[in-house]
C-alpha cells in the first residue's frame, strides 16, 4: 500500500507539473476554438457556488458577461456583496444576484433551494465550484467533518435539490462539478469523513475530489432520459486565494508558473457553452477536452464499484439534516 501511495503521488505529481501549470495551458490553448465561447446566454440562468473568489468569481463573471442570469451562492455576505457589485459592473449585466448560504450546512442548502423552488426558475447550468481544504479536523455545527460537509455532502444535496429545477430547463439543463486533479491521488473509499487512520486535509480533500468525480458519472447515467447532463472537471493548478490559504508552500514553490483564475475557469465556461451533442455526459474534462479520470497503474478505478454505497450513506445522513 505504501508502494502504490507513492507511485500515486510521483505520477501525479509528473502528469500535473507538464499539464496542469499555466505552461500548459497555455500549450493547450493552442488547439482551442475561440468561437466555441462566443455563444450568448441570454434567457438562461445559472447558479454558481463559492462565486465571490477565484474559479467561482471567474466563473459568475464570464456567464455574466455573456448575458446569463447568475445567481452567487456565498458564504460570506459581505466579500459576496462585493464580488456582485464588482461584476454588475464590469459586465453591465444587473440579472447577477447575491445568494447567502453555507454549503457546509444541509440545512441552509435546503433554504436556498426552496426559495429558488418558490419562484419555480428553471436551471440551466449548475456550477458545483464550492471547494475547502481544512488540515485540521473540524466539525460542521451538523456534526460532519468539514471538507466532507462542503466538498461532498453539499455537492450532493445542492445537485440532488436542483434536479427539479434543472428538469424544467430541459434538454439544455447542464451540470458542472469543479474537482481536481488531486482525486488521481485517492481511490474512492466508503470511509467519507476520514475516521480511519489519522487525519490529513490534502488526503481527504484528494478523496472528496475523486467521489465527485464519480458522482458525476452516477448522475449521468440515473438522469440520462431527464434532459440534465452532468461533467466533472479539473481547472489545472490556478493562483486562488483558497489555494494560496490552504496550500502556502505548494503555492510558493510555483510561483509565477500557476495559472490565473480565469484560465482555471476556462473549461467551465466552455461546458457552460457548448452545444451538449459536443459533450459527454459524465465525463471528466480538462482544457476544453475529455480528460482520463485514473492515472496508469493507479488502482484506482475499480473503487468507482462502491458509489452505490457512498449514494445511499449521502441520501441518510442528507435527510438527516435537513
Amino acid at each position: 500500500m505504501f508502494l502504490l501511495k507513492t507511485w500515486r503521488k510521483t505520477a501525479f505529481g509528473v502528469y500535473g507539473y507538464l499539464n496542469f501549470t499555466k505552461s500548459g495551458f497555455m500549450e493547450h490553448s493552442k488547439s482551442f476554438k475561440p468561437e466555441d465561447m462566443q455563444i450568448s446566454l441570454e434567457g438562461k440562468n445559472c447558479i454558481v457556488t463559492g462565486a465571490n473568489s477565484g474559479i467561482g468569481y471567474a466563473t459568475a463573471e464570464g456567464l455574466a458577461s455573456r448575458g446569463a442570469t447568475v445567481y452567487m451562492v456565498c458564504r460570506n455576505k459581505e466579500r459576496g456583496e462585493a464580488a456582485l457589485s464588482n461584476i454588475q459592473s464590469t459586465t453591465g449585466n444587473q440579472n447577477v444576484h447575491l445568494e447567502v448560504c453555507d454549503l457546509s450546512s444541509v440545512s441552509e442548502i435546503n433554504s436556498f433551494a426552496s426559495k429558488l423552488a418558490l419562484k419555480q426558475v428553471p436551471v440551466h447550468v449548475l456550477v458545483n465550484n464550492a471547494g475547502l481544504l481544512e488540515d485540521k479536523r473540524v466539525t460542521t455545527s451538523e456534526g460532519f467533518e468539514l471538507n466532507f460537509a462542503v466538498n461532498v455532502l453539499g455537492t450532493y444535496a445542492m445537485t440532488e435539490l436542483m434536479v427539479p429545477l434543472l428538469e424544467k430547463a430541459a434538454p439544455d439543463a447542464r451540470v458542472i462539478t469543479v474537482s481536481s486533479g488531486g482525486m488521481y491521488t485517492a481511490p474512492l473509499t466508503t470511509d467519507l469523513q476520514f475516521n480511519d487512520g489519522k487525519f490529513s486535509g490534502l488526503e481527504q480533500y484528494a478523496r472528496n475530489k475523486r467521489v465527485q468525480v464519480a458522482l458525476t458519472e452516477k448522475w449521468a447515467e440515473m438522469h440520462k432520459d431527464k434532459g440534465i447532463s452532468f461533467y466533472s472537471m479539473h481547472p489545472g493548478w490556478a493562483e486562488t486565494p483558497g489555494i494560496a490559504k490552504s496550500m502556502p508552500s505548494f503555492s510558493n514553490s510555483l510561483s509565477g508558473k500557476l495559472r490565473t483564475s480565469e484560465e482555471g475557469a476556462d473549461t467551465v465556461l466552455w461546458l457552460a457553452l457548448q452545444p451538449k451533442e459536443k459533450l459527454e455526459s459524465g465525463a471528466f474534462y480538462f482544457d476544453r477536452a475529455v480528460a482520463p479520470k485514473h492515472l496508469m497503474s493507479a488502482a484506482t478505478s475499480s473503487s468507482h464499484t462502491v458509489i452505490d454505497s457512498i449514494i445511499s450513506n449521502l441520501h441518510s445522513i442528507a435527510t438527516l439534516a435537513s
